[in-house]
């Protein structure tokens, strides 16, 4: 009975976290709100439900665009304080698909204006390896950004027709060269003696602007724009902003494009934090991380829950250039920008580039995406999704065409896919090292027997695991929208749990001692059952102690070497003592 009250205590307190946990969900900035009335009820009835809004709130309304008039999405804006969302939905219950804020979403770009003279991004993505196979012929990539100028080096690119939806017209030109830029990497004109590189330099740009000339934009405009999109031809969508506010006419506008077999791609983020901004972190959206130019994740990149696979973003020490125009003059220039926003354009072209292999089902090149990354061993943060991308090797598998069974075992074992310590840790996790502090735990356990028998029983074993290992596996879970820090304290074990939080390998000398078991032991040495958790718990430490001594003696304040190890040591002997004096007492319970 106490066993299920202690458990259920925990997992209250847990499920109580979660439910808590705002997430990135609510906390964008808006100034509007964004109404999806219900397609099958009168229009008599919306003009009836917009006019009681005018009247008790003081509110404009409109329609979004000239496209939202078959779907009825409508922008309520007001001079003073807008209403409550609680007061808009019971205003007009029954008449609404949804009700959001209009939250305004960014770019991600750090741009600077450094000459640019060779394309290190693009070799290490193996671009060169793609190009002897195709180009990207026949493939349209919607670009939703600032819009797309004419410059110089974009001349022999083919466009398609697009739209400006912050100021609803069809010419989507570019007043600041982020969306520029980044249809520069996916489909800069190449091969005609003149500036830079494009990655499906023969892919077909749909110019799209929904970002004004500060960079920002509404969700109602990208959630139209997305469906423009789809509805235009559109193979691939690249979506180099972002921001922070859940929206459900977002969602459904991804959900839409992506039933139209849409493959949409969008940056991470630039705040370093470990969640991916939106849209990037809904399903069906591809979530790009960024790396810098020595291939590690760049500084600034977003990380964790919603970031699938990583490609170059450029930083201060090497930026990614295109040509672009001056926010200044307009006048075409060669200049770098770093950010997700420049990483994200270099997946969605290699997904134009695996499309023109006749790939066309979105899980499909996600999947051949994803088969095709060079992996991260050590990844415990999610700062690389799956991998960093290869061209080369996607466009390769892509032309495979249907995977024979022994070509996707071959992939499986030339990867490590069929090694176990993949699936159970995801990597994350030196399984042998687990293994080996479990092992030992039990190994204790069983050399105190043998001087002092007792019975084998649930609240020892679990002691020992707590202390020894934790639910290791967990710390690879990355769930949408939820925090990961819980997921990594249940994988820690005792020692670890000082450095679960910020996920660092460098341990907490408070926690990693014979603190914890000692008071575990005070505490509990008076009850016949939990007695033994108690037990269990120092001989579990005093096993993960002795282990890290020898294999990763990393303790904060002591440095790595003989100090560290001569700490960590005398607190395993320390545990040990005190699992053994605690078994001692009253041997014949259990």
């Amino acid at each position: 009975m106490k066993r299920l009250l202690i458990f259920g205590l925990f997992f209250l307190g847990l499920t109580f976290a979660l439910w808590n946990f705002s997430g990135a969900a609510n906390q964008g900035t808006y100034q509007s709100y964004v109404l999806d009335f219900r397609e099958d009820i009168p229009q008599s009835v919306v003009e009836d439900k917009l006019k009681a809004l005018q009247e008790k709130y003081s509110v404009t309304t409109k329609l979004n665009s000239e496209f939202s008039e078959r779907d009825r999405v409508y922008i309520i804006k007001s001079e003073e304080e807008l209403p409550t969302l609680n007061s808009l939905r019971k205003l007009l219950k029954g008449t609404t698909e949804a009700i959001d804020r209009n939250y305004q979403y960014h770019t991600f770009a750090i741009p600077n204006d450094p000459n640019y003279n060779q394309q290190w991004n693009f070799r290490s993505i193996n671009v060169e390896q793609a190009w002897d196979e195709t180009q990207g012929d026949g493939v349209t990539v919607a670009v939703i950004d600032t819009g797309v100028s004419p410059v110089p080096d974009l001349k022999q690119t083919e466009f398609v027709k697009g739209y400006d939806f912050v100021n609803d017209r069809v010419q989507a030109d570019d007043d600041v060269g982020h969306g520029t830029h980044v249809a520069g990497t996916i489909a800069q004109s190449t091969n005609n003696n003149y500036g830079v590189a494009g990655i499906a330099y023969k892919a077909k740009i749909m110019p799209i602007k929904v970002l004004d000339g500060n960079g920002g934009g509404t969700v109602a405009d990208i959630a139209e724009s997305l469906r423009f999109a789809a509805n235009n031809g559109a193979d691939v969508i690249n979506l180099s902003l972002g921001g922070l506010g859940d929206s459900h006419i977002l969602s459904e506008a991804i959900k839409y494009a992506h039933s139209k077999d849409v493959v949409i791609v969008a940056a991470a983020g630039n705040s370093n934090q470990n969640s991916a901004a939106y849209p990037a972190r809904y399903p069906h959206v591809i979530g790009v991380s960024a790396l810098d130019a020595a291939g590690v994740k760049a500084n600034y990149s977003n990380f964790g829950a919603g970031v699938d696979i990583s490609a170059p973003g450029g930083s201060e020490a090497g930026k990614v250039v295109q040509n672009t125009i001056s926010a200044d003059t307009g006048e075409g220039v060669f200049t770098g920008y770093q950010g997700t926003s420049m990483a994200a354009p270099h997946v969605a072209g290699v997904a134009a580039l695996v499309r023109s292999t006749g790939i066309t089902e979105p899980a499909e090149v996600l999947n051949v995406l994803k088969q095709s990354v060079r992996k991260v061993q050590e990844d415990p943060m999610n700062h690389y999704g799956v991998g960093q991308l290869d061209a080369g090797q996607a466009v390769k598998l892509a032309m495979r065409g249907q995977i024979s069974v022994r070509d996707f075992f071959r992939w499986l074992r030339d990867n490590g896919y069929l090694n176990p310590r993949f699936w159970i840790d995801g990597g994350t996790v030196m399984l042998p090292f687990k293994l080996a502090t479990v092992i030992g735990g039990y190994l204790l356990a069983w050399l105190l027997r043998t001087y002092f028998p007792f019975t084998w029983s649930w609240s020892l074993a679990s002691g020992i695991v707590a202390g020894s290992s934790g639910l290791f596996f967990l710390k690879g879970f990355y769930i949408f929208d939820l925090p990961q820090a819980p997921f990594r304290v249940l994988g820690s074990s005792i020692p670890e749990l000082g450095n679960a939080i910020p996920g660092s390998p460098v341990l907490n000398p408070f926690f990693a001692s014979v603190l914890i078991p000692l008071g575990l032991v005070l505490l509990l040495l008076q009850n016949p059952r939990w007695r033994w958790f108690a037990v269990g718990t120092s001989l579990g430490v005093a096993s993960f102690l002795a282990i890290s001594a020898v294999v990763s003696p990393a303790v904060w304040g002591l440095g790595s070497g003989w100090l560290a190890r001569s700490y960590l040591l005398l607190n395993a002997l320390s545990c040990w003592g005190l699992g053994r004096l605690a078994s001692r007492q009253d041997q014949v319970l259990s």
